[in-house]
This record gives structure tokens, C-alpha cells and sequence, in this order.
């Protein structure tokens, strides 16, 4: 060793490497994050529209099982949904589940389709669909025809 030198050349090559990742390797881990959220993302998005689906499903039939009771107990169909709640066939109106609005399209029923001719009784609603227009991914069908 030279007494002018004060670090060796001999010490530098056997010092231990600085610890740590690169502006490469932390971007790589970053890219390989964001690949697993927008997976993560997605699968939760369809999970919510399945369940939506499946709410919707639930709600149509509990409010046409009540228009069925109604029109079997009373003979006549109900005026709207509203009557089925007051008359405690549903214990309130369902929010639609795809458009999160209680405003439901109601498909009015012919008298004569259902009861004898010489009821006077006026037309009433036979059939509930959502009011959206949108399609579903999974069944390729508007929610209005649900």
C-alpha cells in the first residue's frame, strides 16, 4: 500500500454493493400492480352486475307472484303496483336494482283475457319489466324484457 493513496484499490473491488432496486425493477413491479388491479377491477364489475341481475330476477317474480294472488283473491287485476302494497300483498314497492328507481314499467292486461265477459271491472297491470333499456352481458337481452 502506498502511504499517498488512502483507499485501496484492493478495498473498493471487496466492498459490499449498495442494497435496493433499480428505476427498472421498481418500474416493472409497478406495470406487473397495475396489471393485477385492472384484472381485480374487472372481475369485481361483473360480480356487481351478476348480483344486479340476480335482484332483479328475485324482485320481477316476488311483484308477479303478488299481481297473480291479487288477480286469483280479488278477481280483478290491480290498478298499479301501489295497490298491491296497499293491500299488503308486497310490503313496498322494489327499488330496480339496474336503474335504482322504483319506476317500473307495468304491462296493462286486457279484462276479457282473463275474466268473463260481463265483468265491468277496468284493465288493469298483468306484467312488470324494468325500465331499462340497457342490455345484459350475460343473458344478451334488454331488462326490459326480463
Amino acid at each position: 500500500m502506498s502511504s499517498g493513496n488512502p483507499i485501496s484499490t484492493d478495498r473498493l473491488r471487496s466492498a459490499p454493493k449498495q442494497q435496493g432496486f433499480t428505476l427498472l425493477e421498481a418500474m416493472i413491479v409497478c406495470v406487473i400492480i397495475a396489471i393485477l388491479a385492472t384484472l381485480a377491477v374487472g372481475g369485481y364489475r361483473q360480480t356487481v352486475i351478476h348480483a344486479r341481475e340476480a335482484a332483479l330476477h328475485g324482485d320481477l317474480d316476488v311483484m308477479r307472484r303478488s299481481i297473480n294472488e291479487y288477480i286469483h283473491d280479488k278477481e280483478a287485476p290491480p290498478d298499479s303496483l301501489q295497490s298491491l302494497v296497499d293491500s299488503h300483498y308486497i310490503g313496498s314497492i322494489p327499488v330496480d336494482p339496474i336503474t335504482k328507481r322504483d319506476d317500473w314499467d307495468t304491462e296493462e292486461c286486457p279484462v276479457d283475457e282473463y275474466f268473463d265477459s260481463d265483468q265491468t271491472s277496468a284493465a288493469g297491470i298483468c306484467d312488470v319489466h324494468s325500465s331499462s333499456q340497457d342490455v345484459s352481458p350475460f343473458e344478451n337481452i334488454p331488462y326490459s324484457q326480463f
